[in-house]
């Protein structure tokens, strides 16, 4: 157990934090399946911004690698124009 104020609240702060990340990277992980899931070109089109702009604020807070993030957007692409 932290013996210090400084690090009790630094407890609380890296627990609030990590249900935050977690939650934010498993809507990216969700968004992500029903895009790729999506056979509907239009929808697709209307999803690819959006996501694509989840994925760089991800990145941008360092969520997710910025590598992985260039990866997923380039894959993500590349099925919608593949419809």
């Amino acid at each position: 157990m932290a013996n210090h104020k400084s690090a009790l609240k630094r407890i609380r702060q890296n627990a609030k934090r990590n249900a935050l990340n977690s939650y934010y990277h498993k809507t990216m992980r969700n968004a992500l399946r029903t895009l790729r899931g999506s056979s509907d070109q239009k929808e697709v089109t209307e999803m690819l911004p959006k996501v694509s702009g989840m994925i760089d604020r991800l990145a941008k807070k360092n969520i997710i690698h910025k590598n992985k993030a260039a990866n997923l957007k380039s894959s993500i692409t590349k099925h919608a124009t593949s419809l």
